[in-house]
C-alpha cells in the first residue's frame, strides 16, 4: 500500500497592509497615549499662563493626566503586551481589547470636560480592568516572578481612588499626595522592569559589552526606592531625605554596572540609558527638597518628565519595532524623538532648579520639546501600530 504523504504545516501569512490596531494592546495603547501626551501637555502650558481653565485646579488635572492618562497607558499597553510573551497566554484584542481602549478614553474625555462624582467613575474604571486581566494571565500560567509587577496596575488604582476621594472632599486630604504615591510606584515599576531589560538589551545588542551586576544591588537599590519615595509622599520628610539620598547612589552604582558608556553610539540603547539616569538625579534632587536646599518640585519632575518619559520614548519605539517584526534600529527620526523628550526635562528641572524667574518660559519651552518629541513618534510610528507586521506574523 503506498504511503501517502502528509502535508508540512503552514502558518498563514497577514499581508502588512492589514488594518491590525487591535492585534496587542501595545498597538492602540501607545498610540493613544503618544497623541495624548502631544495634546495635553501643550493644554496644561496654556492652563498654566490662565489662557483657559480647567475643570478641576489645573496642576491637579495636570498631575493626574499625566500618570493616570498617558502614563498608564502606555504600562498597561507594555504589561499585557509583555504578559503574553511572559506566560504563553493570550491577553486582550480585537473587540476586549477595543472596550478597555475605550475605558481610558472616556476617563480622559471625562477629566477633560467634567468634574464630580461621575467623572470619578468614569476615570476609575479603566485601571481595575486592566489589572484583573493582567493578574488573570499571570496566576492562570503560575508565573510568580511576575506577580508583583501584575500588581501596580491594581496598586496605581488605589492611588486613583485616593486622589478622586480627596478632590471631591470624600476623605481630608491633599489630592496631590496621591500622585506622589502614584509617581513613586511608577518608578519602583522603572526600577524593576528597567534593571531586567535594559542590561539585556544592552548586552544584546553589542557584542563584548562587560558589565557587572549583583542581586544584592538590585534588591536594596528598589527597596531604598520604594521606601524612600513612600516616606517622600506621606511627607516624612526627617527620614525620606536621607534615604532618598542612599537610594540615588544605588541606583546610580547599580547603573554603572550596567556600562551605559558603551551605549553611546546606539541610539535605541542610549535612550534608555539617559532615561533611567534620571531616576538617581531625581531621588538626589527629592533628597536637597527635603533638606530645603531645592523646590519640591525639581524632583518630581525629574522623576516624572526626565524617568518616566525617557523610558516611555526608549520603550515605546523599541517594543513597536520588535513587535512589528521589524529591525531594532533607532534612525534620525527616533533619535531626534529621544533628544526632544529628554531635552524638555532638562529644561524643566533646570529652570524649577536653577532659574525661579523663567518658570513660566521654562513650562512652554518644555512643553514644546515634549510635544513636538512625541508628533514625531506619532508620525514615524502611527503606520506601525495600525498595520500588520512586515513580516506576516501574527501580533
Amino acid at each position: 500500500m503506498a504511503l501517502i504523504p502528509l502535508e508540512e504545516p503552514t502558518t498563514k501569512r497577514i499581508p502588512p497592509e492589514t488594518f491590525s490596531l487591535w492585534a496587542l494592546a501595545f498597538r492602540p495603547l501607545y498610540l493613544l497615549a503618544a497623541l495624548f501626551a502631544a495634546i495635553a501637555i501643550p493644554v496644561w502650558a496654556i492652563a498654566h499662563s490662565g489662557g483657559i481653565e480647567l475643570p478641576i485646579p489645573g496642576m491637579w488635572w495636570h498631575a493626574h493626566e499625566m500618570i493616570f492618562g498617558f502614563a498608564v497607558a502606555v504600562i498597561i499597553g507594555f504589561l499585557l503586551t509583555a504578559g503574553r510573551n511572559w506566560t504563553g497566554l493570550d491577553t486582550p484584542s480585537g473587540r476586549p481589547l477595543m472596550m478597555l481602549a475605550a475605558l481610558w478614553l472616556a476617563g480622559r474625555l471625562a477629566m477633560a470636560f467634567g468634574s464630580g462624582a461621575w467623572v470619578a467613575i468614569v476615570d476609575l474604571a479603566f485601571l481595575p480592568a486592566a489589572a484583573a486581566v493582567l493578574l488573570r494571565v499571570l496566576v492562570k500560567a503560575k508565573s510568580t516572578r511576575n506577580y508583583f509587577v501584575g500588581m501596580l496596575p491594581a496598586m496605581l488604582a488605589l492611588a486613583n481612588l485616593f486622589f478622586h476621594l480627596a478632590v471631591l472632599g470624600v476623605i481630608d486630604a491633599d489630592p496631590l499626595t496621591a500622585m506622589h504615591l502614584a509617581l513613586g510606584l511608577i518608578v519602583v515599576l522603572e526600577t524593576i522592569v528597567g534593571g531586567r531589560v535594559i542590561p539585556m538589551f544592552t548586552f544584546n545588542g553589542l557584542r563584548g559589552v562587560k558589565q557587572w551586576r549583583d542581586v544584592r544591588l538590585d534588591w536594596a537599590a528598589a527597596i531604598a526606592t520604594g521606601v524612600a519615595l513612600l516616606l517622600w509622599a506621606l511627607g516624612a520628610g526627617a527620614w525620606a531625605g536621607p534615604l532618598s539620598l542612599l537610594a540615588a547612589v544605588l541606583q546610580a552604582v547599580r547603573l554603572g554596572g550596567w556600562n551605559p558608556w558603551a551605549t553611546r553610539g546606539t541610539p535605541l540603547l542610549w535612550v534608555l540609558h539617559l532615561g533611567y539616569l534620571w531616576i538617581p538625579l531625581g531621588l538626589a534632587l527629592v533628597a536637597l527638597a527635603q533638606f530645603g536646599v531645592l523646590p519640591r518640585s525639581a524632583g518630581i519632575h525629574a522623576l516624572a518628565v526626565g524617568a518616566t518619559g525617557g523610558l516611555i520614548i526608549g520603550m515605546i519605539t523599541r517594543t513597536a519595532l520588535g513587535h512589528t517584526g521589524r529591525m531594532l534600529v533607532a534612525g534620525p527620526m527616533e533619535t531626534a524623538a529621544y533628544a526632544l523628550v529628554l531635552l524638555a526635562a532638562l529644561v524643566r528641572v533646570l529652570t524649577v532648579a536653577l532659574i525661579p524667574a523663567a518658570q513660566v518660559g521654562g513650562v512652554h519651552a518644555a512643553a514644546t520639546l515634549w510635544s513636538l518629541g512625541f508628533l514625531v513618534y506619532l508620525w514615524r510610528y502611527g503606520p506601525f501600530l495600525l498595520r500588520a507586521r512586515v513580516d506576516g506574523k501574527a501580533g
